[in-house]
């Protein structure tokens, strides 16, 4: 008998070349002409970048009246949220639009969030603020990636940044949070540096494997994730050398950031999230460059401990599964996969110059701090201390 799960609602999709042409269209299920009044949400410069700019400009004006735009240029903080909502509440914004890179995404769907109400958007912030939820009420969002990693379009979470000694990383959550709409368009994809789609689509993977390896998976989940898996596995290389410019491989990463936001939401996230967490309230290191740095090092390390404590868990077996898939070689032993699918990931992690946690000024005297503030979450299996330790030793 199949035991049961829940699955969380996803958004509607849009996904191919050539889509963006739909966005005035799906404004105006919104309000029509005049009535729609629209705030749209970008980054500093990835739309100049891909040549786009003027092209997303004359398609929002064709779906409404643009009354503003805010650019994103890191990840959106609780002073930034509360000031966009300030300065654009009194305009009767009914309808916002994200276009950028994760952190856009998660600040279109924040000011979305709190342009309907009149506090700070702290109070509502999981483990720091007031402990207040969220009614759900928001204004109409729509999310518009240009960049394939965080998987942010598809959750009903924003995540919100405050860097310092007493920094945080926390998210805003609601299920009616999440987008009304997802356009994902190649043609808006292809211009993302190779050093951001690196550690992007190494954040993707991430979030594939941990759902697919955590104890709160369905059968549901695995499905979506593992064909996520597969597709990154296949396109994550050529999208940061050859493949940069073919649409197709970009839609592809695309399609499995989106698939990894799904099977997060579905499934939860293993212990290298759980780092993310301190690890980007301290120090000013991108989400995608935490998770790309340690997640060979984390896998390296659960496969360890699954194989000393617990070989018949059924991570194993679908660690073994991905390491064939990777290798494409038959008639292995299920060591030989699993030690492959570490091996090939440190590969990834060396060829893509995946930065270091070092250069982002973190020390051997910062690990108590960061670990105190750690759990294991949906980890396959429950790490200790040290093996948690020697992880972040790995990538300093």
């Amino acid at each position: 008998m199949m035991n049961p799960f829940n699955f969380a609602k996803v958004p509607p999709l849009y996904l191919g070349q050539g889509k963006l042409q739909l966005l005035p269209q799906l404004m105006q299920s919104y309000g029509r002409g005049e009535s729609l009044r629209v705030l749209w949400v970008t980054g500093k410069s990835s739309l100049q970048k891909s040549g786009q700019e003027a092209r997303v400009e004359s398609l929002l004006g064709q779906g409404g009246e643009v009354v503003g735009r805010v650019f994103c240029e890191q990840e959106p903080t609780t002073e930034w949220i509360d000031h966009c909502c300030e300065t654009y509440r009194p305009q009767q914004i009914n309808l916002v639009v994200g276009i950028g890179g994760g952190s856009v995404i998660d600040a279109g769907k924040a000011i979305s969030a709190m342009l309907p109400h009149e506090n700070s958007i702290f109070d509502h912030l999981e483990g720091v603020g007031k402990g207040i939820p969220h009614s759900g009420i928001k204004v109409p969002y729509l999310a518009i990636p240009t960049t394939s990693g965080t998987g942010s379009e598809a959750t009903k979470n924003a995540v919100i940044s405050q860097v310092g000694p007493q920094g945080y990383k926390k998210s805003l959550r609601h299920d009616h949070l999440i987008p009304d709409g997802v356009i994902i368009d190649g043609d808006l994809l292809t211009s993302c540096p190779p050093e951001i789609t690196a550690s992007c689509g190494m954040d993707a993977f991430t979030q594939l494997l941990e759902p697919y390896l955590s104890p709160t998976a369905s059968p549901l989940s695995d499905v979506l994730a593992w064909s996520g898996l597969k597709i990154i596995s296949r396109n994550l290389l050529k999208a940061c050398g050859e493949g940069a410019q073919d649409p197709q491989v970009r839609e592809s990463m695309a399609y499995a950031s989106f698939l990894s936001g799904v099977a997060l939401a579905n499934a939860g996230l293993g212990i290298v999230h759980a780092l993310a967490s301190p690890l980007g309230g301290y120090f000013p290191i991108p989400h995608g460059v935490i998770c790309g740095t340690l997640m060979a090092a984390a896998v390296r390390v659960n496969w360890q401990a699954l194989q000393n404590r617990d070989p018949h868990h059924p991570a194993v077996g679908k660690m073994v599964q991905l390491g064939q898939w990777m290798s494409q070689e038959e008639g292995k032993s299920p060591g030989y996969y699993g030690d492959f699918l570490v091996q090939e990931l440190e590969n990834w992690t060396e060829q893509l110059k995946i930065p270091r946690l070092g250069e982002y000024g973190v020390t051997e005297g910062d690990l108590g701090r960061i670990l105190a503030q750690t759990t294991n979450r949906n980890n396959p299996i429950a790490l200790n201390f040290g093996e948690i330790q020697e992880l972040l030793q790995a990538r300093l």
